[in-house]
């Protein structure tokens, strides 16, 4: 079997990241036996200026991308449709607010190092697009952390400090000086680049392709 290097770039609060996530792990699912897939999630900030408190959803939409009330409507609409497909529940009602997200990463950077990263990243988008809860909130990082398998007191220590804040600037500034500035992007084995949120089946045809491409000759 081929092994394929897999660096998901994306943020905890974007939901074609929740949809390109949750659609990449089942198709990594289905291809068990086929090939094998060590995918790390990677820092993107879409909003490193965002205050503590955050900004209402709607609002922040409006302004900052130029959208009609009703065309953030239509576009939540086929957010929600397209989870429900693939079994990721959107309650856009609870999820008020963006948030910032700068310590979720730092969070999900040290989970990388304790086997935990997976479980932490669908705990936070869980959290965040289903439950309505606030992923910048130290009380909040550390309890989810918890439900990931991770020690509460070192989540609670990092979040305390400054640890990691310089690997997740390093990180987001890597991927911006490569031209990624949308997310979710998909890197395969440091090369080949895969933007934006694809089906199941689109990911699959991508993984095989890929691992056609890496075969020896």
């Amino acid at each position: 079997m081929r092994l394929i290097r897999v660096d998901f770039v994306s943020d905890v609060v974007c939901p074609w990241c929740a949809l390109g996530a949750t659609a990449l792990q089942q198709a990594i699912a289905n291809l068990t036996g086929e090939v094998v897939v060590v995918l790390t999630f990677k820092p993107f900030e879409l909003n490193p200026g965002m205050p503590a408190e955050g900004e209402h959803a709607v609002r922040h939409m409006m302004r900052k991308y130029g959208r009609s009330a009703e065309q953030i409507a239509s576009r939540n609409d086929s957010v929600i449709a397209r989870g429900k497909a693939i079994g990721f529940e959107f309650d856009l009602a609870k999820r008020s607010h963006f948030y910032n997200t700068f310590d979720a990463h730092r969070l999900l950077f040290w989970a990388a190092q304790d086997g935990q990263q997976l479980a932490l990243k669908n705990i936070l988008l869980k959290a965040y697009f289903t439950d309505g809860q606030n992923p910048s909130a130290p009380e909040t990082l550390v309890r989810l952390a918890g439900e990931a398998g991770l020690c509460t007191a070192r989540a609670r220590q990092i979040l305390d400090t400054d640890e990691f804040a310089t690997e997740i600037r390093e990180l987001e500034d890597f991927y911006l000086q490569r031209g990624i500035n949308s997310v979710p992007a998909m890197v395969l084995n440091g090369g080949h680049l895969v933007s934006g949120s694809q089906s199941v089946e689109e990911y699959e045809q991508i993984l095989r392709q890929m691992a056609r491409e890496s075969a020896p000759a």
